[in-house]
């Protein structure tokens, strides 16, 4: 009985290969195929948000996000040549983003644990940002230095 069964299926998948032979079946090329999707990090919009804000968003896992300020649990970045923070939100248990925002003195954190690198006159130098209060960094901590990057934030639970 068992081998009556897979004689039947054999004929059944050889005479349904026949019939897509024989009826010209479209069968997809290799050049037909949609192109395979490979995560780059890159940041969403990032060229249309330097142009508007002039921020520049590289890459990150997409957990942290530039946001509208206002709404409470963001994080604020201060900088020099700006009358307003720039805010961002932070999804998940953790994140990263890499950014350059000039003359940054100053962040305040969320309940994330937040940890900012900076170039300070092209050294890197990394700041705990205390959560839920205001965080000195780059021109606050080291007057004496002329340029301040904020180069990267991750944030962890």
């Amino acid at each position: 009985m068992r081998r009556l069964l897979v004689s039947a299926a054999a004929a059944v998948a050889a005479t349904a290969a026949t019939v897509l032979l024989l009826t010209g079946a479209p069968v997809a090329a290799a050049d037909d195929l949609p192109p395979v999707a490979v995560e780059d990090f890159t940041y969403p919009d990032a060229d249309r948000i330097y142009a508007e804000h002039g921020i520049r968003l590289t890459t990150g896992d997409g957990n942290i996000l530039l946001a509208e300020c206002g709404p409470t649990g963001l994080i604020e970045v201060w900088a020099r040549d700006r009358d307003y923070p720039v805010c961002f939100s932070v999804k998940g248990s953790s994140g990263r983003l890499a950014l350059e925002l000039p003359k940054v003195y100053g962040i305040k954190g969320n309940a994330y644990k937040i940890v900012a690198d900076l170039t300070v006159d092209g050294t890197e130098t990394s700041y705990d940002v205390t959560p839920n209060t205001w965080t000195p960094v780059g021109e606050t901590t080291d007057p004496e230095a002329r340029d301040h990057m904020l180069v990267e934030l991750r944030a962890t639970k």
